[in-house]
């Protein structure tokens, strides 16, 4: 098939972050990377005229395609299979439980500028034990912005500003893996920048045990919430109690001039609870 010269007579939407992979190398083996098989049942978010579509749906049990532009609709109404399921939303207004009853793998191209809304929409927020969406998700291949897969995958060790809050939120949740860098060319109209995939291993359980999740992701997001900031400010300008602070970053060596972006997600845990022991 030629990809870019169908991509080309379809009137792209700027407005929807429409971008439309026709790289088939990359098509083909989407599938494979999170090896989808004749026993699942795929979500795929956002798929646009069907390129990938097509191919999930020769491999998978059953595809539920979720797509909000009617335009594309009709254009995969047009694919001659008969295991897909077309739902015309909103994905970030679409109960994913509600979908399906099976587990389900998720394959998605996602436009840039709902990159994050989307994956908190999937995984829930740290503190959200039981969420319905994400209880139903075994595996996720993303393809976002280079430089968002780079902050998800990141650790306290990356370069620059790439760890945060995002990539605590994708890691409390799941196993993260960097799969590879997709080019500009690979995309019809080409974006500015690089694009990435990257796969998710759902976690039956959180990172960390925890006393209290809320207390956690209340500790997270004030030590990123002014990153020129040291972590001891941090903690006081969110309301922390300084003796509170002094204590708790004493008992873990932790330098009071230490940056949130310096610590592990596993001594983010540490900090919280001893925090919340001085409160106690």
């Amino acid at each position: 098939m030629d990809y870019l010269q169908k991509a080309k007579r379809f009137r792209t939407k700027k407005r929807l972050g429409q971008n439309f992979l026709i790289n088939a190398d990359v098509i083909k083996a989407i599938p494979d990377f999170i090896g989808v098989t004749k026993e699942d049942t795929v979500l795929e978010i956002g798929p646009g005229i069907g390129f990938v579509t097509e191919l999930l749906c020769k491999k998978a049990k059953k595809v539920i395609a979720v797509e909000i532009d009617e335009q594309a609709v009709e254009e995969l109404k047009k694919l001659k299979v008969d295991n897909l399921v077309i739902v015309q939303n909103d994905i970030l207004k679409t109960d994913i439980s509600s979908l399906t009853d099976e587990k389900i793998k998720i394959v998605a191209n996602i436009p840039y500028y709902i990159t994050t809304p989307i994956i908190a929409h999937i995984l829930g927020e740290i503190d959200d034990l039981n969420n319905k969406n994400r209880n139903c998700i075994t595996d996720m291949i993303l393809m976002v912005q280079e430089e968002v897969a780079r902050r998800i995958t990141a650790t306290e060790k990356s370069s620059g500003k790439q760890y945060g809050l995002l990539t605590i939120l994708s890691q409390f949740w799941s196993d993260c893996k960097f799969v590879k860098v997709v080019g500009r060319r690979s995309f019809y109209p080409s974006p500015k920048v690089n694009s990435a995939l990257f796969t998710f291993k759902i976690k039956e359980k959180p990172l960390l045990d925890l006393t209290d999740y809320k207390h956690f992701r209340k500790t997270v997001k004030a030590a990123f919430a002014q990153r020129r900031k040291n972590l001891k400010n941090c903690l006081l300008s969110a309301g922390f109690d300084k003796e509170n602070i002094f204590n708790a970053l004493k008992k873990l060596n932790i330098p009071e001039n230490e940056r949130g972006e310096e610590l592990s997600i596993e001594t983010f845990g540490k900090l919280s609870e001893a925090l919340l022991d001085g409160n106690n």
